[in-house]
């Protein structure tokens, strides 16, 4: 009987180690479940990157906590792991070889060198990759905290320009049609009801309008476009395919566009601005009357500073 437990423990035993991970293979393991936990911060973050300001806030601070917490659970998880190959940071040999351990899993070559060995061209131009990577993020993060510092500037002041007017800003989606969504929710303002274009209509007018009077635009449409040096287009053709993204894209719109907007509305357009002097455009659709301009002219605000992904305008409204 004792003989076959034995010969049972030893099957057993050598199961055990056909079963057991490599450690190439338990690193490439960690290498994915890291990927896959980047993956969840950046869906989560995009995810909590709605609402007021107040619930971001509140929503961010909520996944910077989860995110600390599961990576700290992914380290330990995988520090045990790594320790079940033998590999610990109980003395110092031993910690050396798991801190090669954790550079392969970031993606670091871990081929054993001589101590005073020559870096490798491939390793001196991951260690490059590496430096430039964490300084774009250092300056991304200085970008995004002055951003929110700007927005909150631009927004005090188009509050403080609109309120003697009795009027205030709404929101309109931040994509790139958010010009002909303001311009939209202006003219169902105006009416009273519905829009009687939807902003794919007003895009379609608008590059319409451009090709027939193109001499009206060339002009500003080439200090804004300058030509590049590598193209072979002409004009025509550069200015054509201008007008096929304003009609079918999300391109986002600007003067060119506004211009285009108030002669096929016949309307004026006041564009605010907490950034800028406050611009109007299409004067000459103005009614004699006072109190008609000011029943028909659409009003827009102008931000530079919005969401961090440059300009951006929304519908302003009476309060």
């Amino acid at each position: 009987m004792e003989d076959a437990q034995e010969v049972s423990d030893t099957m057993s035993d050598k199961a055990s180690e056909e079963t057991q991970e490599t450690r190439d293979e338990m690193l490439s393991r960690h290498r994915k479940e890291i990927s896959k936990l980047q993956d969840k911060e950046t869906g989560m973050k995009k995810a909590a990157a709605k609402g007021s300001k107040a619930e971001q806030k509140a929503k961010k601070k909520q996944v910077e906590e989860q995110i600390t917490r599961l990576s700290a659970n992914l380290k330990e998880k995988q520090a045990a792991e790594l320790a079940s190959l033998g590999y610990s940071a109980s003395n110092g040999n031993e910690k050396s070889k798991l801190d090669t351990l954790v550079k392969a899993i970031a993606g670091v070559s871990v081929t054993s060198q001589p101590e005073h060995a020559k870096p490798s061209k491939s390793s001196k131009r991951r260690e490059k990759r590496a430096q430039q990577d964490a300084a774009r993020e250092q300056r991304i993060q200085e970008e995004q905290s002055n951003l929110v510092s700007d927005r909150v500037i631009e927004d005090e002041k188009l509050e403080k320009k609109l309120e003697p007017f009795g009027l205030i800003i709404k929101e309109i989606k931040p994509d790139g049609h958010c010009l002909y969504r303001a311009i939209q929710d202006q003219l169902a303002h105006l009416s009273g009801g519905s829009s009687p274009y939807t902003y794919q209509q007003l895009r379609e007018m608008v590059a319409a309008y451009m090709r027939k009077h193109a001499s009206d635009f060339l002009p500003f449409f080439l200090s804004e476009n300058p030509a590049d040096g590598d193209s072979d287009d002409s004009l025509a053709e550069r200015f054509e395919n201008y007008c096929k993204e304003v009609e079918s894209t999300a391109a986002w719109g600007g003067q060119l566009e506004l211009g285009a907007l108030t002669h096929c509305l016949k309307k004026p357009i006041k564009i605010y601005s907490g950034s800028f002097p406050d611009v109007e455009m299409g004067k000459e659709y103005k009614s004699d009357s006072a109190t008609g301009s000011s029943d028909s002219r659409i009003m827009l605000s102008y931000h530079k500073h919005a969401f961090g992904l440059g300009e951006h305008y929304n519908s302003v409204v009476p309060i």
